[in-house]
């Protein structure tokens, strides 16, 4: 049986009276890619941000690891990385500089051009950080929320707004960190990503999780109601083209 590491137990969290996160209860097992979908406001991010102890939690509880994550904040903070949906670095800091100084907050030692390398940064590593687009940003945010191996790694909508090449890359490194051992939470808008990537979603809507499966169950539930819709099978689609035609090299 999957062991689980992330417990979530009755997690509310309110704002003028209302819960915007509602009671919610879930697991992650160790080692998958957990996704947690829903539109706008459903409390996908503010469930993130208590996982992460970044925002108080008004009932309920958090557990990962073991980890009371209310009662030992910074415990969790140690054993967990995390790629905001914008990553902001210091300007005029080189980024073989700015992975150095991320281990060092976590009292670690790494070969920075190493970490670079993994998530092909490595011929920008005397570059500033000021000088990425916008895909190589979310790389190099990667890299540095992997200094000190973390247990379990948060993605919130890690994708938005970036070229195909940049955000099939992208996935790329998700499965990458996903090898390592460690476990992956992520938000993200893109259903194909989520059928792609996770193993199992949680449907969030109105601060409630009202489905949560692997992808292709909840596909099968759906059809089993019932639902059709015009059949087009198609080897290729027009990203695809996009890729054939502009190549899959990520560009600078």
């Amino acid at each position: 049986m999957p062991k689980p590491i992330v417990k979530v137990t009755n997690l509310t969290k309110r704002y003028d009276n209302k819960s915007v996160v509602d009671g919610i209860s879930f697991e992650v097992n160790k080692g998958e890619i957990f996704g947690i979908l829903g539109p706008n406001g459903a409390g996908k991010t503010t469930t993130l941000e208590m996982m992460e102890s970044l925002r108080s939690i008004d009932s309920g509880e958090i557990a990962i690891d073991g980890i009371n994550v209310a009662e030992d904040p910074e415990g969790v903070k140690r054993i967990i990385g995390v790629q905001p949906q914008t990553a902001a670095f210091q300007d005029k800091q080189k980024l073989t500089e700015i992975i150095d100084m991320f281990a060092a907050a976590y009292g670690e030692k790494v070969d920075a051009k190493v970490l670079l390398d993994e998530v092909d940064l490595g011929g920008k590593a005397n570059s500033y950080a000021e000088n990425l687009s916008g895909g190589q940003r979310q790389r190099l945010s990667i890299a540095a929320a992997l200094v000190h191996n973390p247990k379990v790694f948060f993605m919130d909508e890690p994708t938005t707004g970036l070229d195909p090449q940049a955000r099939r890359n992208l996935w790329d490194l998700t499965r990458m960190v996903q090898q390592k051992g460690v476990t992956v939470i992520i938000t993200t808008h893109y259903m194909d990503e989520a059928e792609l990537l996770c193993e199992r979603v949680a449907i969030m809507d109105k601060g409630k999780i009202i489905s949560m499966d692997s992808p292709a169950v909840l596909i099968k539930q759906l059809l089993k109601k019932g639902f059709k819709k015009e059949q087009k099978v198609e080897q290729a689609n027009l990203e695809d083209v996009f890729i054939d035609l502009t190549g899959k090299a990520l560009r600078d």
